[in-house]
């Protein structure tokens, strides 16, 4: 797991819109947010992000990049973009277990119509150098960050220059 203020491992991932997103050639004003959800067999991923489809625009307001990545196939992750209400999030797939495991990510093995393994959800938030400032991991697809509170937090980090904490 990377801590905050060291650089994170490269990313390199395939969106559904038939290009490539690389971590190292992203360049936003403030942060690159990385949400990775469970895949298309969730639910509670679907509801959480249809809800950032609507704050979208607040983020990009704060200088705030963002991608929603997942391990699904690529015919999962376009199906997941046509279906579900998200048009304004890049959305990538293929995300390897490996390299997530890197991500300090926890890995569940599938039951009922899940995959036979898959990505549990997290949140990263990082800086312009490609280094850690913020994480949020869970093991579950319940108790992610409510985004609302995400935008608050990145208002007042940008207000007051509030360094990464979690670093020692």
């Amino acid at each position: 797991m990377t801590k905050p203020r060291e650089k994170t491992p490269d990313l390199k991932i395939n969106l559904v819109n038939d290009t490539r997103w690389d971590l190292s050639e992203q360049s936003p004003e403030n942060f690159t947010m990385l949400i990775i959800y469970r895949g298309k067999h969730c639910p509670v991923c679907k509801k959480y992000l249809e809800e950032l489809q609507t704050k979208v625009s607040e983020f990009t307001k704060l200088g705030v990049n963002l991608i929603a990545i997942s391990s699904d196939t690529e015919e999962k992750a376009k199906k997941t973009y046509d279906e579900w209400d998200i048009s304004n999030i890049v959305l990538g797939y293929g995300f390897p277990i490996d390299e997530a495991r890197k991500w300090g990510l926890f890995i569940s093995s599938g039951i009922k119509d899940e995959p036979e393994h898959f990505i549990e959800p997290g949140m990263f938030l990082v800086k312009p150098d490609q280094t850690m400032y913020s994480e949020s991991v869970q093991s579950m697809p319940f108790a992610r960050p409510r985004f609302d509170d995400l935008i608050k937090s990145i208002e007042f980090v940008l207000d007051k220059d509030y360094p990464a904490r979690g670093e020692a």
